[in-house]
């Protein structure tokens, strides 16, 4: 086989495989199935106060999930906009959810002195996995992925959310 025509060769298996990969990206975006959101979906957590919170429970309307820790600064002060937030946006149907990435005994201290009306998840040092599986590639704090009404991943912000944003995802996934 000539040089050229090796070349054609592999040039032309490795833009057929670009291609199938390509597809099938746009298949599972079409379709919605990513693995990683659906396993999400089934996922429970176990409260600061006790008791469960189920993601299925909240599947069907947007839903923002906060990845913090009580010993990561940018975190802790972005809570108290997410909680104003979730009580300004309750009634259009969002919800917020806070997934901690620590000790269960820090989140109950911190909660302790600083209530949130929105719902705290226990995720554990495991949440990183979890937070990576959804797009935070680094596994930094905090990170935030905006869920759609449809189940799929909306938006994903890396460090502390804005005002703006906050504003933007609102209206951008609002419910009737």
């Amino acid at each position: 086989m000539t040089p050229t025509r090796r070349k054609l060769m592999y040039g032309g298996a490795a833009t057929a495989a670009v291609l199938a990969g390509a597809g099938a990206g746009w298949l599972r975006l079409m379709s919605g199935a990513d693995p990683a959101v659906e396993a999400f979906w089934t996922t429970s957590f176990e409260r600061p106060e006790g008791g469960s919170l189920s993601m299925a429970a909240l599947r069907g309307q947007p839903v923002l999930v906060n990845f913090w820790a009580t010993w990561c600064p940018p975190c802790v002060e972005e809570l108290p906009l997410l909680d104003s937030f979730f009580r300004q946006h309750a009634a259009k149907r969002w919800q917020v959810i806070g997934l901690a990435i620590d000790q269960p005994s820090a989140v109950r201290g911190f909660l302790a002195k600083l209530p949130l009306s929105f719902p705290i998840g226990l995720a554990g040092f495991d949440g990183t996995e979890l937070g990576k599986s959804l797009g935070n590639l680094t596994g930094g704090l905090p990170f935030t992925v905006v869920l759609g009404a449809n189940g799929g991943v909306q938006q994903r912000k890396m460090g502390r959310v804005s005002p703006a944003d906050l504003a933007a995802w609102a209206q951008a996934h609002s419910i009737s």
